[in-house]
């Protein structure tokens, strides 16, 4: 039986968390997650999914703010005796002092196909770049930023509609097979990590605020790409009569119009032009108001 204790923090661990508890081949020993938080409009506290499921599994649960500065909880995580630790989406780095506590390594579940996309946004970013593919992989994980040795990688293919929420739940049910076979093939030696290629190292940075605005000069590929690759989380968006519209669904169509001049309206939603051909926006968020199709909002405009 390998002994782990589990990183994570988000949704999409969750199902790697259950898989490994419920493996007939792992222990779970305990598990490291962010502290509680603020959250919705009464901004009480609020714990992970990764806590609840381990409360409701009666696993230890440690919430350091900083574990490379919390050596108590280092202590407590020794006396555990892990064989490996797990990380996946945890959000904090990790010290040499913590890497050094299981017996073998600490594994993390990157979602790219290092080293493409090293960072902290490679799902959203792989979207907005229009990448055909991407992929999970299982690392060692090092002091640099995910610069370890590749374990085991998964192609995933990203098709032209697809959004970030969809390979998000993509990525998190496939994860869980390639962490476990991971754990497996590292203990009984039928894995040997390889160094990651730097030749083809690319970083995945956090998305700023002004990525986040549509740039209608900009071609509408490029324009429906940010739109699946920020869907809901946090939005691509335009401000019109001094209100913020955030663009839910687009699609790529052909036509030609000034950049941001609505050309006109279909029935699946109001036609915009872009830079190269047009775009359809076909879901929004009008500021203060629930999701809508495009074409009801343009025709509530034109009512007023």
């Amino acid at each position: 039986m390998i002994r782990v204790v589990f990183f994570g923090t988000p949704a999409i661990a969750l199902k790697s968390l259950e898989y490994l508890y419920n493996s007939n081949k792992i222990e779970v020993a305990g598990v490291v997650t962010q502290p509680d938080k603020p959250a919705g409009r009464g901004h009480k506290m609020s714990m992970s999914v990764i806590k609840q499921f381990a409360l409701e599994h009666n696993l230890p649960v440690f919430q350091p703010k900083s574990i490379r500065k919390e050596p108590e909880i280092q202590d407590e995580l020794k006396k555990l005796k892990p064989d490996f630790f797990v990380t996946f989406a945890f959000g904090q780095i990790l010290s040499q002092e913590v890497l050094d506590i299981p017996k073998f390594e600490t594994i993390n579940l990157h979602a790219s196909l290092l080293p493409k996309y090293r960072g902290a946004n490679p799902i959203q970013r792989a979207i907005i770049n229009g990448d055909k593919e991407t992929g999970i992989c299982t690392m060692v994980t090092e002091l640099g930023l995910d610069c370890g040795d590749v374990c085991l990688k998964e192609v995933i293919k990203i098709s032209d509609d697809m959004n970030c929420e969809e390979l998000f739940n993509t990525i998190s049910e496939l994860s869980p097979v390639l962490i476990e076979k991971t754990l497996l093939g590292l203990a009984d030696g039928s894995i040997k990590p390889v160094p990651q290629c730097e030749d083809g190292v690319c970083m995945a940075n956090k998305l700023t605020k002004e990525e986040t605005a549509i740039e209608w000069s900009k071609s509408a590929r490029d324009i429906h790409n940010l739109v699946r690759g920020i869907y809901k989380s946090p939005s691509a968006h335009f401000i019109y009569q001094g209100k913020l519209i955030k663009v839910l669904q687009t699609k790529v169509v052909e036509g030609c119009g000034n950049p941001g001049e609505f050309v006109g309206v279909t029935h699946d939603g109001i036609k915009v032009g872009c830079g190269k051909d047009c775009i359809l926006l076909m879901k929004i968020k009008p500021e203060g108001k629930g999701e809508m199709n495009a074409r009801d909002w343009y025709n509530g405009l034109k009512n007023r």
